[in-house]
């Protein structure tokens, strides 16, 4: 039933490229003389169409949410987050995923990205990658996906065949669907247990769908990625406190944080970290709740590694 509703769904899109209307596809009037402007009008131009993405965005806070709390439940469960696109959306796709371990301290296969056309679509254009419905679920189904992954499709036209191919499978096999795409009423919205759309309108330059929709399609990342962490106890307050310190400029901030948390001076910080093995977390809990190394480890595997209940554990014990 899902292979035939999918593939309806893709020869309307095939149809819709020509016939259907696409407000990410149309012509821009604010913009239709660009060429003739003096370089600071022009820029303005696209700047004051920009400020329009954060709205449209904000439009469809519901559904983040919604998508935030869905996505959060099956990485507790042990799933992934596996996001799905092409071009832009495939490449904005793979940076979130890529920046979550540094960032956040996941494991590597925690929050992955698919991109039609593989590594290679990365840097340059991979030529009809994006129109195969069936590479989008093979390489979905290659990923072994379950009921407890969640599989987020990025279309900005929300009709890309790939993307369309990769979340059919992905609902075959139980698992959550959200999409993002920048039109209303697109075919992707079908195949998703949620939906995300924010309709940012026309591009500055007609169909170039790297600028608003790419934008778009970056902050809901953003807040995808960043609103899951923060639920699984990634941050403590606004801090970064489960990051790996794996280079120089890592290390500082580790160093900064230790000493935001704690109060501690720099150098104190420092040598408390080095005590706790470079481990964030453990040395916060260990200063704030004068614990050795091992006890705030033992503390923070009680609280589920976060900061603020291992803290508010102390206290409960009191």
């Amino acid at each position: 039933m899902l292979r035939r509703l999918t593939a309806g769904l893709v020869s309307r899109t095939k149809k819709g490229n020509a016939m259907g209307h696409m407000p990410s596809e149309g012509r821009n009037p604010a913009s239709a003389e660009i060429d003739r402007l003096p370089t600071l009008k022009m820029l303005q131009v696209i700047n004051r169409e920009d400020a329009a993405v954060p709205r449209a965005v904000a439009r469809e806070l519901p559904q983040i949410a919604a998508a935030v709390d869905a996505i959060v439940a099956r990485l507790q469960a042990g799933g992934r987050l596996i996001y799905v696109g092409a071009g832009t959306s495939g490449r904005l796709g793979v940076l979130d995923a890529s920046e979550c371990p540094p960032t956040f301290g996941t494991p590597p296969g925690l929050v992955v990205a698919l991109i039609a056309g593989g590594d290679r679509a990365l840097r340059e254009a991979v030529e009809g990658a994006e129109d195969s419905e069936e590479a989008g679920r093979a390489d979905l189904a290659l990923l072994a996906v379950t009921v407890h992954d969640a599989v987020v499709g990025l279309a900005a036209s929300g009709r890309t065949p790939y993307v369309l191919g990769a979340l059919a499978e992905a609902r075959t096999r139980g698992a959550l669907t959200v999409s993002i795409s920048c039109n209303p009423g697109a075919p992707v919205a079908a195949l998703a247990d949620i939906a995300i759309t924010p309709v940012v309108g026309p591009e500055v330059i007609s169909g170039s769908t790297r600028m608003k929709a790419g934008t778009a399609q970056k902050l809901v990342l953003n807040m995808l990625s960043t609103g899951a962490m923060i639920r699984l106890g990634k941050t403590y307050g606004n801090l970064m406190v489960d990051l790996q310190p794996t280079n120089t400029k890592l290390r500082q901030r580790a160093r900064r944080i230790v000493a935001e948390a704690t109060g501690l001076r720099a150098d104190q910080a420092e040598a408390l970290l080095q005590s706790c093995d470079g481990e964030v977390k453990t040395a916060i809990v260990s200063h704030l709740a004068g614990l050795s190394p091992e006890e705030a480890r033992a503390r923070l595997q009680a609280a589920g590694g976060r900061v603020r209940t291992a803290l508010d554990l102390k206290h409960a014990k009191c």
